[in-house]
């Protein structure tokens, strides 16, 4: 199964269980915006990520956007605290990370804290942890600052949605520790 196959899974588990989140989440991005976005950050998207932006682009409305975070998202999706990010807030958090040199720490290559070429797409409001696409190979890999990344976590951007359908599953069925639906939203606690 594929990024968008297993996107279309997770929002039909969110429109059929928590119908408010699922309404609060905006439309696809365009072509336009991505070719406009792959420009400034200097990379070409993976495929795999260029047809989940194509899907649903996560940018929250300007007027919504909090200038004192790092990045901004829909709060309570994925998880409680992180988000995945739109096209903007990517820019956003890439262009705080990116280096001369191509990765983070300059005298660490084969072990960096960050590369030029992961693309963040989930992150915590401070932008101190979130997930990242490798845009050589497409593999997913988590970074906290201070911390080792791991790279390869989910061999594929499907890979990750499958298993945020699976935490979905549980949280409908009432299996999951810390999330329930209420009201049609995902309710953690």
């Amino acid at each position: 199964m594929g990024a968008v196959e297993s996107w279309s899974r997770v929002m039909r588990l969110l429109r059929e269980h928590a119908p408010a989140d699922h309404a609060d989440l905006p439309g696809p991005a365009t072509e336009e915006m991505l070719a406009h976005a792959e420009e400034r950050m200097g990379l070409s998207f993976p495929r795999d990520l260029r047809a989940w932006l194509l899907r649903n682009n996560l940018d929250l409305p300007e007027e919504d956007v909090d200038d004192d975070a790092q990045c901004c998202g829909f709060a309570g999706f994925p998880d409680e605290g992180s988000f995945f990010l739109g096209i903007r807030a990517m820019e956003r958090l890439y262009a705080n990370r990116v280096t001369s040199v191509g990765f983070d720490p300059p005298d660490q290559p084969d072990n960096p804290f960050w590369r030029n070429e992961w693309i963040p797409f989930l992150s915590d409001r401070d932008g101190w942890s979130g997930k990242f696409i490798d845009a050589r190979d497409g593999r997913i890999g988590r970074w906290f600052v201070g911390e080792i990344t791991i790279t390869g976590e989910y061999e594929t951007l499907a890979d990750y949605f499958d298993s945020l359908a699976r935490t979905l599953t549980r949280i409908v069925d009432g299996s999951h520790p810390v999330c329930r639906v209420s009201e049609g939203r995902l309710v953690w606690s």
